[in-house]
């Protein structure tokens, strides 16, 4: 595991606690999916899920509101000399998986229904009985 990739690990779990501990969203989870540092360390990525997604927009400015308060207990609690500049986005990816997960459920349901109409009740192939 490189160097960068172990400060994303160590960014998101300690973010996580962070986030878990001083921000309240009322109703609502925030959950920190990915860290994303740039090579040179200067700005990292982070993205979040938030359920209820209704509320997706009010988390976003909280933690962009808080991001430079976040980024000096990161320094606390790290041992980075630098910690870099937070922003945060919403992660659709869970939001495309459920989507596409839609989509197959649906050919899956129309292959069924289209493979149903080829057979009748008894076993016998439908096209057979349609050429009689």
């Amino acid at each position: 595991m490189s160097r960068v990739e172990k400060v994303n690990e160590q960014l998101k779990d300690d973010l996580a606690v962070i986030v878990n501990s001083d921000v309240y969203l009322d109703g609502g989870l925030i959950t920190i999916i990915r860290v994303k540092c740039a090579p040179d360390m200067s700005n990292a990525n982070v993205n979040i899920s938030v359920l209820p997604e209704n509320l997706s927009g009010t988390a976003l400015k909280l933690l962009r509101k808080n991001a430079s308060a976040f980024t000096r207990k990161l320094s606390l609690k790290s041992r980075m000399r630098k910690v870099p500049r937070l922003t945060f986005g919403i992660d659709n990816q869970e939001r495309y998986v459920a989507k596409m997960d839609k989509v197959f459920a649906e050919i899956r349901m129309d292959e069924k229904n289209d493979l149903g109409k080829l057979w009748r009740d008894d076993g016998e192939k439908q096209e057979e009985i349609d050429k009689e």
